[in-house]
Order: structure tokens, then C-alpha cells, then sequence
């Protein structure tokens, strides 16, 4: 158990899938997972563990922002002994050619500001995802004939951010879409010696005028998740 992780010592799998949304956390568990156990409910932060083929995986959520995944990806790894953690949620695009419901691979996540930012005073350290799980990720993608996205992502400390002059930039730069936990949890996995990867889903493209309608979104949702687990445990 620790400050914000109710679970008991070994509730927690080496392996953790990290949804923003508690209850996407739920319904991932439910959906994926065999004998899926509510290992967590402190503050509403729902995980759960369980076996997905026979291996043991813990599905639980990290909030919206940095701040929130900070704190539970440090308890998870170091309270809990979590080894792998792969975020899976949406993001935004910023460049035109990606289509809703498409797939991100996080390569690289940028950050204007991070919980960790502290720790490296001046320095601008580059968070960037493990290299095995990258390339497990690819494979998993090719296995369902999925086309993916890799490259580097941006993750904002700020939902509503008026700054189109900066997306402008990302988008010149090659930065492939926008979310808001991908950069800390890749800084926090590094400092702790564990794997980090981020998979994501295109849910809207502003400048295509384009939003994943519900239909779609759980369909997208649910390749996402095997294309994680399937990389998490390759």
C-alpha cells in the first residue's frame, strides 16, 4: 500500500496499462482481462488486476495532466514493483495526414513544463520511450494490420492552451498530435530503471475539423489496448 495506491503488497503486476480515465480503466479490465480484480478505488483512481493470456497485468488509472500520472507512476514502480507501464489514451493531431482512430507510437514527448523539471534544473532532458517496447508495439501493429504513426508527440500541462502559434510550430517541427501525461511518464520510468511506452489514439484533428464520434472511439480504443498488451508482454 502506498499514500495514493491502496492496493495490498503483490496486487500490483509488473505489467500496467495506464488510461487517464479511471473508468476506461474499468472497462478495459472488464473487456480484456481474465479474473479482473478492483485492486485500488482510493480518491476514485480505479486499477485492476488480472491475466490477459496468462500473464498478469494491471490495468489502472493515472488521471489527466503530469501531475497526476507523476504520482502514480513513481508508486507503481516504486512502491509496487511495476516494471513495464504503457499509457493508452487519446490525443489530438496536429498534423493533417492523420486520420481519426489512427495510431501513435510516442517515440519522443516534448514538454514545456514537467513534475520533473525540478529534478533537472537547466538541463532540457529528452524523455523518449524504451527501445524493446517500441519495436514490440510495431510488431503488434503489423500482426493486426495496423498501420502506425512513430515519431514524437507533444504533452501539454494545459488542455485549454490558446496558442496556435506554437501547434504551428510543433506541427513544422514533425510532431505528430498533443496529449498531456506521455513526457513525464517516459522521465519518471527512466530515473526509476522501468520500461515506459506511450500508445496512443487519434480522437480529433482540429484543423481537419475532424472528432471521433462514441461508435468509433470504443472500436479505436479497443486496438489500442491489444496492440499495448500484445507489446507489453512480447
Amino acid at each position: 500500500m502506498s499514500i495514493h495506491i491502496g492496493a495490498k503488497p503483490g496486487q500490483i503486476a509488473e505489467t500496467v496499462l495506464l488510461p487517464g480515465d479511471p473508468y476506461r480503466a474499468a472497462w478495459a479490465a472488464n473487456t480484456f482481462l481474465t479474473g479482473a480484480e478492483l485492486v485500488n478505488d482510493t480518491r476514485g483512481m480505479l486499477g485492476y488486476t488480472g491475466t490477459w493470456n496468462g500473464h498478469r497485468v494491471t490495468i489502472h488509472g493515472s488521471g489527466m495532466g503530469m501531475p497526476s500520472l507523476s504520482i502514480y507512476a513513481n508508486e507503481l514502480i516504486r512502491d509496487h514493483g511495476a516494471k513495464t507501464l504503457i499509457r493508452v489514451g487519446t490525443c489530438g493531431a496536429v498534423q493533417p495526414h492523420l486520420g481519426l482512430g489512427e495510431i501513435i507510437l510516442a517515440m519522443t514527448a516534448s514538454s514545456r513544463s514537467s513534475p520533473s523539471d525540478g529534478i533537472f534544473g537547466q538541463l532540457r532532458f529528452a524523455p523518449c520511450a524504451d527501445w524493446g517496447l517500441l519495436q514490440s508495439a510495431a510488431r503488434a501493429c503489423d500482426d493486426k494490420g495496423v498501420s502506425p504513426h512513430i515519431g514524437g508527440i507533444f504533452s501539454s500541462d494545459a488542455f485549454y492552451d490558446e496558442r496556435p502559434d506554437m501547434i504551428e510550430t510543433l506541427a513544422r517541427h514533425g510532431v505528430l498530435a498533443v496529449e498531456m501525461e506521455a513526457a513525464e511518464l517516459y522521465q519518471v520510468a527512466a530515473r526509476h530503471g522501468a520500461r515506459a511506452l506511450a500508445v496512443l489514439t487519434v480522437s480529433d484533428n482540429r484543423d481537419a475539423g475532424l472528432e471521433m464520434p462514441p461508435k468509433q472511439r470504443e472500436q479505436s480504443l479497443g486496438d489500442m489496448l491489444e496492440i499495448a498488451l500484445h507489446s507489453s508482454l512480447a
